[in-house]
């Protein structure tokens, strides 16, 4: 069994930045793909940004060149760093773990807004 916890949403105004963070339970964080998705209020869950167990990585066309998907597998840790902000941004973040199972977290409020 897996266990991630988010960390680091909050609100910002447009044009900043913040830096989420996924700790995750477990030794065999390395060897799964790692993704970040969201859910905007009254829309469907989207996908946003995955780290693959070999370091590929891969964006939707929406936060391509300003988000960034790190991972550091000694710390069981991903993370999400968000440049550029747009109220559009504005959702809930969820971080997923993938590889024989698939794990999510609770989710963090990400609230982008003047």
């Amino acid at each position: 069994q897996v266990q991630l916890v988010e960390s680091g949403g909050g609100l910002v105004q447009p044009g900043g930045s913040l830096r989420l963070s996924c700790a995750a339970s477990g030794s065999i964080f390395s060897s799964y793909t790692m993704a970040w998705y969201r859910q905007a209020p009254g829309k469907q869950r989207e996908f946003v940004a995955a780290i693959f167990s070999g370091g590929g990585t891969n964006y939707s066309g929406t936060v391509k060149g300003r988000f960034t998907i790190s991972r550091d597998n000694a710390k069981n840790t991903g993370y999400l760093q968000m440049n550029d902000l747009k109220p559009e941004d504005t959702a809930v973040y969820y971080c997923m773990v993938a590889g024989g199972s698939t794990y999510w977290g609770q989710g963090t409020q990400v609230t982008v807004s003047s």
